[in-house]
């Protein structure tokens, strides 16, 4: 797969088959539409492409940056990479972007830049300025520049809509397995292991704190989670912590991983950690001793949970 950033960097003699979206969370929603695509282009032996858009709309027409992704960019490149697509689009959005009218749109970027014979949206598209273009209009565009039009309806999971925002609602109360189901995959967390206190070795755990840089990843709720992380290759099991470590005064969210079985310095190292189980909130203990006797209790919770995964 292509990464290209910037349509007008994006070059194809041969026609293309085009999705369009923000696809946080690359969900089992997305997935249909994604297999659909590629149904259609190995049909018609056109060109797959994914149009997406960086920032995400909301930050830059709401100034809304307390809006949260459930990927980073980097994540969520990663996992369309997986699909075989032919090319990945990543255009920037910006407030002279979102001034295209739909037409504009249509005729200066899906005609004229991407050479489009085919276009597939899912449920309830809107697109152009103010969100005036759907489906409706979509389809009289199709008819003026020749190209095809085809809707995905509304996928449904035990007859709840998937959506990214019922993702991040499940991840925010700490329904991991909820949020994994919906998504098709682990939730994950990368980012570079820094230098922490140390406390965690003094009681027997030492842990790697995790750095993330991109403010707007969603950070699931405060408590303590089985887990599971590749480095170089190899699977570990672990246990992670999201909170302000009350029993020893912390003042700020950490994110720590105890790795299981594991001893190596791990600083500037970057790890992707999957999320497997929510096991409890977070808590103050009367003392570092309470503290250890929990974690041991972790430990074997999280163990049992990974030997399942």
């Amino acid at each position: 797969m292509k990464t290209i950033h910037n349509f007008f960097n994006f070059f194809s003699k041969k026609k293309t088959i085009i999705t369009i979206g923000t696809f946080d969370g690359v969900h089992i929603g997305h997935q249909k539409i994604i297999a659909q695509l590629l149904e259609a282009s190995k049909k018609q032996h056109e060109v797959s492409v994914i149009l997406t858009f960086f920032p995400h709309p909301r930050m830059v027409l709401q100034k809304d940056h307390e809006v949260k992704m459930i990927n980073t960019l980097n994540e969520k490149s990663k996992l369309l990479e997986d699909f075989g697509l032919d090319a990945l689009i990543i255009h920037p959005f910006d407030k002279d972007f979102s001034r295209l009218t739909a037409f504009e749109f249509v005729r200066n970027v899906l005609i004229n830049q991407l050479n489009i014979s085919k276009l597939i949206i899912g449920y309830d598209h809107h697109f152009g300025k103010n969100r005036e273009g759907n489906f409706e209009q979509l389809q009289e565009y199709g008819a003026m520049f020749d190209f095809e039009l085809e809707e995905i309806p509304a996928q449904n999971l035990n007859d709840i809509t998937i959506s990214s925002t019922k993702i991040r609602t499940a991840l925010l109360n700490g329904n991991i397995e909820k949020a994994n189901n919906y998504l098709g995959y682990h939730f994950m967390l990368t980012g570079v292991v820094v230098k922490g206190k140390k406390l965690g070795s003094t009681i027997g755990f030492p842990t790697a704190n995790i750095e993330i840089e991109e403010s707007y990843k969603l950070i699931p709720k405060a408590g303590v989670y089985a887990i599971k992380a590749t480095l170089d290759d190899v699977r570990y099991n672990g246990m992670l912590n999201i909170g302000n470590r009350p029993t020893v005064k912390g003042k700020h969210q950490t994110i720590e991983v105890n790795f299981f079985n594991f001893n190596a310095d791990l600083y500037g190292k970057t790890i992707q950690i999957e999320l497997l189980k929510f096991l409890r909130d977070e808590q103050k203990f009367d003392s570092l001793d309470d503290l250890k006797l929990q974690l041991q209790k972790d430990k074997i919770s999280a163990q049992e949970i990974a030997m399942n995964y």
